[in-house]
């Protein structure tokens, strides 16, 4: 009985939690849908900024394979983390020091990602023969391909918003989820608006 009990204050704990913090959920949802309008304004900017994060995140692993080569045991796991720390860290340091060309692979990367995105749902559709949700699918895999030529067509121009403009778009919408989210967590007390007195008391 006491271990029921128990459980069943705890979900009470976070239910009443979640209603307490749907503010701070809000707010935080409302800043990172600013940050995706942010990056969808200065997609350029916004590139070359994930194509210098992604070279010091190589960097790092690149050291942190350098130091795991030392504690590998064996000659063959030593070489192989070896390997992977030079690797790691040339790929890195080039990125860094040329963020516009990373870019510009990171774009192919991506249409390379929406022709196979694209292909794999159409053809999962073509496999759905009277299954509900078959149009939303094969639609779904023909905007990859549009948006795959549409950046094809327009390469290397596009690889100066490509990017930028996918990760804005993608935080703007992560941004308004969370304000959904908590507008939804909002206690009834928050919602409706106070009842009026009556005129006789």
């Amino acid at each position: 009985m006491s271990t029921t009990s128990t459980s069943t204050d705890g979900v009470h704990d976070e239910e009443y939690s979640l209603e307490n913090e749907w503010r701070t959920l809000a707010l935080a949802g409302g800043v990172v849908g600013l940050l995706g309008l942010l990056a969808m304004t200065i997609p350029f900017a916004t590139g070359l900024s994930i194509s210098i994060a992604l070279g010091i995140l190589l960097v790092a692993g690149g050291i942190v394979h350098g130091v795991h080569a030392f504690a590998a045991g064996g000659w063959r796991g030593t070489a192989w983390q070896l390997a992977l720390a030079i690797v790691s860290v040339i790929a890195g340091v080039a990125v860094i020091a040329a963020p516009t060309i990373a870019l510009v692979t990171l774009t192919l990367a991506l249409v390379a990602y929406l022709v196979v995105d694209g292909l794999v749902e159409l053809g999962t559709a073509v496999r759905m023969a009277g299954t509900p949700g078959r149009l939303s699918v094969g639609v779904s895999g023909a905007i990859s391909l549009v948006l795959a030529g549409l950046l094809w067509i327009g390469f290397p121009a596009s690889a100066v918003w490509a990017i930028g403009l996918l990760v804005g778009v993608s935080l703007l919408m992560t941004g308004l989820s969370m304000v959904a989210v908590a507008m939804a967590a909002r206690p009834i007390d928050d919602v409706a608006p106070p009842a009026t007195e009556p005129r006789g008391a």
